[in-house]
């Protein structure tokens, strides 16, 4: 499986009138039921893409230990490649795809509605969550 990921408005609610609660490592903690629902996805081939706007905040080796640190066990851990200031998150998943043969299985969690102009082939395993929630076991397709 392979899982495009967002952080925010999908593992932490995007509010803007709360601030999030931070962990030793100045990142956001992640909600329980985003990391209830991203574990039952995860298996030891699973490869995580990161699409966040944080990506390039942390070096993959500290996003594996935040995600640890959170519960998550990540073994196979990526990021997006941002060429474009400001970036298009849509343009970019587009970009990736035309590169990369395109797995059988996967999915892509964000909270960008604008998304939703992917191509048929890519939105069909789009999961848009709920900004102010994140993500929840009732977000997934079922298996």
């Amino acid at each position: 499986m392979l899982i495009f990921l967002d952080i925010d408005g999908v593992m932490t609610p995007a509010s803007s009138w709360r601030v999030p609660q931070l962990l030793e490592d100045g990142f956001p903690m992640f909600t329980e039921k985003a990391t209830q629902a991203l574990a039952s996805l995860l298996r030891p081939d699973t490869q995580v893409i990161l699409t966040t706007s944080h990506r390039d905040r942390f070096t993959l080796p500290q996003w594996k230990e935040i995600f640890t640190r959170r519960g998550l066990h990540i073994e196979h851990l990526d990021r997006l490649s941002s060429v474009r200031t400001p970036s298009n998150r849509r343009i970019e998943i587009q970009e990736w795809f035309s590169s990369n043969p395109i797995p059988e299985d996967f999915l892509i969690l964000d909270d960008d509605k604008t998304l939703l102009a992917l191509p048929d082939k890519l939105k069909d395993h789009l999961h848009v969550t709920p900004s102010l929630v994140g993500l929840t076991p009732e977000d997934l397709p079922a298996k």
